[in-house]
């Protein structure tokens, strides 16, 4: 059961990479003078920002409590920082799209940005580009650069909560700006 939790989870991230892909080319055409891709990903996703951003704080907050809890990986210091990032995010997120309000994306933000700038750090360290703390080698057995999972070739613990965090903050920079927008258009 755990390894067929990790290739569901795995995939839903694959997933996620290629929205963020996707995200990333209409942003970059927006950029250079051709929106008419943003402004559609935009239409699709007005009114649901939130409640994405909820799905996947949830379901990255359930996957990191099934590895620990379930599957008995011990989450590293690193783990834990990124973890900090994402469960109150889940919480907030609920929140705020029950309210549908939009205004508190914005001070969201710094939640998805730190955690994944933390989990850049981590894949860094897993890959053996940058060397591992000693607080990192005590944290947990092998430290931070234990390789819990490898799904796809690619796809390790700190991937998945990369995807996550950088999907969250795109999706809170759309409920931001469109909440600007909504407000703009109510005066």
């Amino acid at each position: 059961m755990p390894h067929a939790v990790s290739v569901t989870l795995a995939a839903l991230a694959v997933g996620g990479q290629a929205a963020c892909a996707a995200l990333l080319v209409a942003g970059l055409l927006a950029l250079a003078g051709r929106p008419a891709l943003l402004g559609l990903a935009r239409s699709w996703l007005w009114g649901y920002e939130l409640w994405l951003v909820f799905l996947i704080a949830a379901t990255t907050t359930g996957g990191s409590l099934f590895f620990s809890e379930i599957a008995g990986y011990v989450p590293c210091e690193l783990c834990w920082f990124q973890r900090i990032c994402m469960y109150p995010l889940s919480i907030i997120a609920l929140l705020a799209a029950l309210a549908d309000d939009h205004r508190i994306a914005r001070y969201l933000l710094p939640l998805p940005i730190v955690g994944a700038g933390l989990a850049g750090y981590q894949l860094l360290v897993e890959n053996g580009v940058v060397t591992q703390s000693q607080a990192c080698s005590v944290s947990a057995p092998g430290g931070c650069a234990t390789k819990w999972i490898e799904e796809f070739g690619y796809m390790t613990i700190p991937g998945m909560a990369l995807t996550g965090s950088v999907l969250a903050f795109a999706l809170l920079l759309f409920a931001t700006f469109e909440s600007g927008a909504a407000a703009e258009e109510a005066r």
